[in-house]
C-alpha cells in the first residue's frame, strides 16, 4: 500500500460486517475508511461525494447486486478501483465481477490476511483473485457466459424468487423489458421455466438453497 493511507468505502448491508471490516482495516493496514454505504445507490453516491482510492463491495445487496453499482461506478469514472467480496466462492461470480470492472474477488471466508493483501495489491494499481476461486474451471462458467450482464443480473433475480414486477421496480425498468429479458435468458440457459432456474442458480453455488 503507498505511504499515503487509502481512503476506502465499504459497501455491505450488514452494520456488523461494516464495522469488523473497519476495524481490520483501520488498525492493521495503512487504510482510513471515509464512508460505509449498504446498498447500489449508496454506494454510488458515496464514490461520488468522496472519490475513495478503492471500494471494497458486497456482491449481494438489497437494491440489486455489487455488480451493478461496479458498472454503474465504472461507467462515470474507469480508474474506480473495486474489491468485490461475497460468501459466494465461483468462478462464474468472479468472471461477471471482472467484466464489470472490479480489480479484485475474494470470498468472505476468506483469513484476514487476503483481504489486507488484496486492499495492498489495488490500492497499488494491480488485481487481485482469490486463487481458490479462480483457478476452478467450471462448465457453468462458459453456460452463463451466453448471458449479458443485464441478463445475468435479472438471471439471479428471478432464482431468487422475485417476480417480473418486483424486478422492474428495482432495477427501473419496465416490467415489458423485464418479460423479454426473462425470455431470452430462458432460451439461452435451455430451461422451461424459473424453477428450473433456481436449480441451475442453486447446483452452481450462485444462490443460497
Amino acid at each position: 500500500m503507498p505511504n499515503k493511507p487509502a481512503r476506502i468505502i465499504i459497501v455491505d448491508d450488514h452494520p456488523v460486517v461494516r464495522e469488523g471490516y473497519q476495524r481490520l482495516l483501520e488498525s492493521h493496514g495503512n487504510a482510513i475508511v471515509v464512508d460505509c454505504a449498504a446498498s447500489v445507490h449508496e454506494a454510488y453516491q458515496s464514490y461520488i461525494k468522496h472519490r475513495p482510492d478503492l471500494i471494497i463491495m458486497d456482491i449481494s445487496l438489497p437494491d440489486g447486486s455489487g455488480l451493478m453499482a461496479a458498472r454503474r461506478i465504472r461507467a462515470r469514472e474507469r480508474g474506480a478501483r473495486i474489491l468485490m467480496f461475497s460468501i459466494h466462492e465461483n468462478p462464474v461470480l468472479a468472471q461477471r465481477a471482472v467484466e464489470a470492472g472490479a480489480s479484485g474477488y475474494i470470498s468472505k471466508r476468506s483469513a484476514p490476511k487476503m483481504l489486507l493483501e488484496a486492499v495492498c495489491a489495488i490500492a497499488r494499481g494491480e488485481q487481485f483473485f482469490d486463487e481458490s476461486i479462480t483457478a476452478r474451471q467450471k462448465q457453468s462458467t462458459e453456460t452463463f457466459a451466453r448471458l449479458t450482464p443485464r441478463e445475468f443480473d435479472i438471471f439471479i433475480l428471478l432464482a431468487e424468487g422475485l417476480t417480473v414486477a418486483e424486478i422492474a421496480d428495482k432495477l427501473n425498468i419496465s416490467p415489458k423489458t423485464v418479460g423479454v429479458h426473462h425470455t431470452r435468458i430462458l432460451q439461452k440457459l435451455a430451461v422451461g421455466n424459473v424453477a428450473q432456474l433456481t436449480r441451475l442458480a442453486i447446483r452452481d453455488g450462485l444462490i443460497e438453497a
